[in-house]
């Protein structure tokens, strides 16, 4: 895997927009293990100001289908080192350290999704009355969609949390699912297109996957003025900021027919984009 991304994620274009960037302390400190440092006087270098140094990094914008992320491509060990008890005490002690205010707001997030009964109601006509779900990268399942009327309930996550009561902690697929569940997680993967191919392979003709990803505040501007993009000077754990057109492209270069589409809202001006899709 490149270290640098050279091509659009999503739709495999190039050439790409290059904005400079930093990337935030947390994830530098956390998957890379740098570390913001004071330049000084003392330092003795001519050509560079004094102030703080931090991690330097590009954003990519694709022309092509809107797509934003990071050049930035994590490796399997860095992902493990940024994920590694997510949300749990270290990590929430770490983040709070370095982003003040931010273990309420962890608190808020543990407390699940108010969104999911629109992400139900959507679902509901392309499913059978009792699914069998696999909720991939679920984190806990509590914001799992149908999970209180599934026969099954499985979740393939990383983060060996307790799951809720009723949900099965599996290492690979089981199936035949009925509903694959991928929600608020191609944001954060280095290779999406490698992810969703995973996902694919466990899918069967008649499983339905349900797709979720956040439709950031940038990307609700981008659509109304194109070079919005331009303000993206900072990446942290979303390294990936999909459009719709970007998402849909995405989709189909792996082999998934998008059958219907939503938009949801979170909670204030935040928005998710939701998919549901077919092999």
């Amino acid at each position: 895997m490149p270290r640098l991304a050279t091509r659009c994620i999503c739709c495999d274009a190039t050439p790409l927009d290059r904005q400079g960037a930093v990337l935030m302390p947390f994830v530098a400190e956390r998957a890379l293990g740098w570390q913001a440092c004071e330049i000084t006087a003392e330092w003795g270098l001519r050509s560079i100001p004094t102030g703080w140094a931090h991690a330097l990094c590009t954003s990519l914008h694709c022309p092509a289908c809107g797509c934003l992320f990071l050049d930035m491509r994590f490796d399997g060990d860095e992902m493990a080192r940024l994920y590694a008890g997510y949300r749990g005490p270290d990590y929430e002690a770490q983040r709070e350290r370095l982003e003040p205010g931010y273990a309420a707001h962890n608190r808020r997030l543990l407390a699940g999704d108010e969104h999911i009964p629109a992400v139900e109601t959507f679902l509901r006509p392309w499913l059978p009355p009792r699914p069998a779900v696999l909720d991939w990268g679920g984190d806990t399942g509590l914001n799992t969609p149908l999970r209180q009327a599934a026969t099954r309930h499985d979740v393939l996550d990383i983060s060996g949390r307790p799951l809720v009561a009723g949900a099965t902690a599996v290492s690979a697929p089981q199936g035949p699912y009925d509903l694959i569940v991928l929600a608020h997680v191609l944001e954060h993967v280095p290779e999406p297109d490698a992810l969703l191919r995973e996902v694919g392979a466990a899918m069967t003709e008649n499983t339905w996957l349900y797709v979720e990803v956040p439709l950031e505040a940038l990307m609700q501007a981008a659509e109304m003025e194109p070079a919005a993009w331009r303000r993206k000077r900072h990446w942290h754990e979303h390294i990936n900021f999909f459009s719709a057109e970007g998402l849909r492209r995405l989709l189909q270069r792996c082999g998934l027919r998008v059958q219907a589409e939503t938009r949801l809202t979170l909670s204030g001006q935040a928005a998710a984009l939701g998919l549901l899709c077919r092999r």
